[in-house]
This record gives C-alpha cells, structure tokens and sequence, in this order.
C-alpha cells in the first residue's frame, strides 16, 4: 500500500435536518481543501489526492509534518488547507495546487501556508482499516503530535447538531458524521459517513444556457448597470422547470456563441451554494426555483 495511489473512502451527503445525536455517531469538523492521502515511510514523506496524483512537490510543508507522525510508516487521510483565522479557504488551497514554479512555491509557503488535518489513518506498520473507527482514532492520536503543519481534527461523540451549530456561527463548511463501529473501505461511498453542509441561498439573473448537459449561467449586475457571470448551475432542476423554461428563453434570446445562448437579462431565479471565491465565483451550486417577483429594472 506504502507509496501507491490509494482510492479513499468517501461520503454520502446527509440531510441537515435528521443529524444524528447519538453516542454511536462520531462528528468531525469539515474542513474545506484537498483530501489527502499522507504516506510515510522514515524520512520520506508523499502526498496522494483523492484521484491518485502524486502533489508531493507542490507542498514542501510535508517534511514538517512527516515529522509529527511518531510512526515509521503510516497512511493518514487528510485535508489538506490553508487556514485563515482558523477557518479553511477553499481557494487558497486550490491556488497552492495550481502551482508548479519552485520559487512560486516557496514564495506562497509564506503566503498560504498549508496545514494537514488528519481525520483517519488506514495503516502503521499493517493495516488497520479493520478496525472500527473508534479505534483507528485512537491509533491516530496516539501517532500524531500536532504541528502547525500537521494536525488532528477535533471529534465529539454523540451531539451532532450542537457542533453543526457552532460550525454554522463560524462560517465553517460544515460537519462530517461517522458510525464509530465503521471499518474503512477504500474507493466505497458509505452510508456509515455523512456529511452536513452549510448552504447559502442568492438571487441571481439567468443570462444564458445550453444543453448537453443542461447548464444555466447566472449572474450577478455590477454597479455599471453590466452583468458578471457567477456560476454554471447543472443541478436542481424538475423535468417541468426545465421546459417551462426552454419555451421563455427561446423568446428572449439575443446571441448565440457556440453551444451556448445568450438571453436578455430578464429572468431571475435563486441558487444555493456553499461559498463565494476570492474573484465572486460560487462553488457548489444548485437550482433552487424560479424568482418570478424580481424583474428586470428597465421593465418597471
């Protein structure tokens, strides 16, 4: 396993609603970066994502945090982020990721110093993925002492919905809940593992669409009366939502660029989405009805 690409066990979306409080439930905090597979061995340390890409050489704050594992070999699964006032920013992670320049990278260890936030560990010097997860956590704890560079994510037993709460009042991502009898089974989807997101809800105007897959791009109007793209939304629709709006939009469209048409800034609807990037962007985004009582200014 040691050093190979390994395909980690992942999550299905829970409903915020129906959190468990429960002392068979283990709750994380979760943390918005990369998740990252951390693999030991002595003085070497590489870093695995989710997809198998080797991204050693983009993080030299691995063999700082290779350190803080008291283990000689380990596999630890992580996310992997830049921490602002405690707080996990999507996009400074993503903009470590996209470098590849050495100096760019040295430069941005200053910058966007990244933080590895251990959550579960698959083996030591054998596999532990057996075990439930009660257990690997405290095989987790037992390896880690915690650094700048490499921590432990805090956990409560039970109480779900009082940490989804305190995460809420942060502006934190959100909470992962986990069955503390779950064993870790590699490239699975578990209904053992939720998690719980905070979403937001925004007005936006539709400016255009296209089909294959149908996708809306919505947007925003600037103080110059222009409108700025925020999102391409692929999610969220009903069938009759979708053909509602089809026969509107084929009357208001005014340009057609490739696969894409272009509409009058007439229609409004609402989206859901679970932050806003550095540059406006929405990340994570879903329909989430039609917004009939707002119109276009020039129509009043």
């Amino acid at each position: 396993m040691i050093f190979t690409p390994i395909k980690p066990m992942l999550l299905h979306m829970g409903n915020n609603d129906e959190i468990i409080d429960n002392p068979e439930w283990i709750y994380d905090i979760k943390w918005d970066g990369w998740r990252i597979l951390l693999h030991k061995q002595g003085d070497k340390v590489e870093a695995y994502t989710r997809h198998g890409n080797n991204v050693t050489a983009k993080f030299p704050e691995l063999q700082a945090a290779g350190q803080s594992i008291h283990e000689h070999e380990a596999i630890i699964d992580c996310e992997g982020v830049v921490l602002r006032n405690g707080i996990s920013i999507f996009d400074d992670f993503a903009y470590r990721g996209r470098l590849s320049n050495k100096e760019k990278i040295e430069q941005a260890m200053l910058t966007h110093p990244t933080t590895f936030i251990a959550f579960d560990v698959l083996a030591t010097d054998e596999s532990v993925m057996s075990k439930p997860l009660v257990e690997r956590k405290e095989i987790l704890s037992s390896i880690i002492e915690p650094s700048n560079n490499l921590l432990i994510t805090p956990s409560v037993v039970g109480n779900g919905n009082d940490i989804f709460k305190l995460t809420k009042d942060k502006g934190m991502e959100g909470i992962v809940g986990k069955r503390s009898d779950s064993t870790y089974k590699t490239n699975h989807r578990s209904h053992s593992w939720l998690k719980y997101k905070h979403f937001k809800v925004m007005d936006v105007v539709i400016l255009g669409y296209k089909e294959n897959p149908f996708t809306m791009i919505v947007g925003t109007q600037l103080s110059n009366g222009k409108y700025r793209p925020v999102a391409n939304v692929e999610f969220g629709f009903k069938p009759d939502e979708k053909r509602a709006f089809r026969e509107i939009a084929k009357q208001i469209v005014n340009n057609v660029e490739r696969d894409i048409m272009w509409l009058e800034p007439r229609l409004f609807c609402k989206v859901q989405y679970l932050e806003k990037t550095s540059t406006g962007s929405l990340r994570i985004v879903s329909f989430k009805g039609f917004n009939f009582n707002k119109v276009h200014e020039e129509s009043i």
